[in-house]
């Protein structure tokens, strides 16, 4: 393959093959010519018209060449315009997959950056239940440190009653941490009326022989927690009835508050003897669910009987609110009557004003023909008498 200017020449076409192929006949038959020179003017002259035959030959072959070179630029303009098309196409197939990709990139980036904002709040979440876990953890060690200790742990109980009383009972309804005729001073006497009177309520917390109950491992353990319980509620039992129960002074009998639901459950679910025994007692026990009930039903009693207190007061009240209607319906028919005074008196001046407006139109008329009040001697006429 040669490249002549902008032509290409191949030698592996076969007309270009062809056209090589004459060439070197033609140099071969000039050869001899040459080398034949000295023959006979006869012999020259058919080679001359063969030599003209060969150069029409040549001329025709060199047509072709040409019209073959115009051929192959056509044909090198057509590939250069298809390769520039398809340049165009790969560089917009590109440019549509760099645009694609971009906008992927972009989404793949804007749901990451979600991602990790979602990612950072839960983290923050986790943070914030950590923080209230941890809270809650000393909260829980502060409780187990308030019920290890008895004093603490009373104090805990009269909380807890008091905010039960407080959100149940009116503020006069009762007083905490009550003083007796004994002496002994009451977590809260609640002031019922008689009967039954007044009732204590006393906060008690059996915490040590509950968690020696649940903590028993084995018969022997369950046993002799079974009796730390039943003794110390007993106990608690004994003391209340000893100390807050007073003929005259106090109602027959009083409750003791325990602040825990599962203490309560423990003694009706197993230990229903020692609440027997309280039964017998006159002491009740209750815990912060079944008191809210007991504080609800003592505040429909004192709420009874202070209407009851209060019944002669209403009486008389009712009986002057009577009186007040009856004056009322007295001096509503009086005024009653003067609306109908005044109505009346309204129609009447209504005809005067009927009567004043007709009078004053027959004046401008001069109209006193139908007008039977006026004596006929009094009215001015206008023109002479005629005899």
């Amino acid at each position: 393959m040669i490249k002549i200017g902008e032509m290409i020449v191949d030698f592996g076409d076969p007309v270009v093959l062809g056209l090589s192929v004459v060439g070197v006949l033609l140099l071969i038959l000039i050869f001899m010519v040459l080398r034949n020179a000295g023959r006979s003017a006869d012999a020259a002259a058919p080679l001359l018209q063969q030599m003209g035959l060969l150069d029409d030959t040549v001329r025709g072959l060199s047509e072709g060449q040409q019209r073959l070179a115009g051929g192959l630029q056509t044909v090198s303009d057509t590939q250069a315009a298809a390769q520039a098309k398809m340049i165009q196409v790969v560089e917009a197939r590109l440019a549509d997959v760099q645009r694609g990709m971009t906008e992927s990139l972009h989404g793949s980036s804007i749901k990451t950056t979600r991602s990790l904002t979602e990612l950072q709040e839960r983290l923050a979440t986790i943070d914030r239940a950590q923080t209230n876990i941890e809270k809650l953890s000393g909260d829980v060690l502060s409780l187990q440190d308030i019920l290890s200790n008895k004093q603490t742990r009373g104090a805990f109980g009269e909380i807890q009653l008091n905010d039960i009383v407080s959100k149940a009972l009116p503020p006069d309804a009762y007083t905490l941490q009550a003083t007796l005729s004994n002496g002994k001073r009451a977590d809260c006497l609640i002031h019922l009326p008689n009967p039954p009177g007044p009732i204590v309520v006393d906060s008690k917390f059996p915490l040590e022989a509950y968690e020696a109950l649940r903590g028993a491992q084995n018969k022997a353990h369950l046993a002799e927690a079974t009796r730390l319980m039943r003794a110390a509620v007993r106990l608690h039992i004994k003391a209340i009835s000893d100390k807050y129960i007073i003929e005259g002074e106090t109602a027959d009998g009083a409750l003791l508050f325990l602040p825990s639901e599962a203490v309560y459950a423990e003694l009706h679910a197993n230990f229903s003897d020692v609440v027997r025994e309280g039964f017998d007692a006159r002491v009740w026990i209750v815990s912060p669910t079944t008191c809210m009930a007991t504080l609800n039903t003592m505040r429909a009693i004192l709420k009874d009987a202070r209407m009851r207190e209060q019944a002669g007061a209403i009486r008389r009240e009712l009986g002057l609110l009577n009186k007040d209607v009856e004056r009322l319906g007295d001096r509503v028919g009086n005024l009653d009557r003067h609306f109908g005074q005044a109505a009346r008196d309204i129609e009447e001046i209504k005809i005067s004003a009927v009567k004043a407006g007709n009078r004053a139109l027959r004046l401008d008329n001069f109209d006193f023909a139908d007008d039977t009040e006026v004596d006929a001697e009094t009215v001015v006429r206008l023109a002479p008498k005629q005899n």
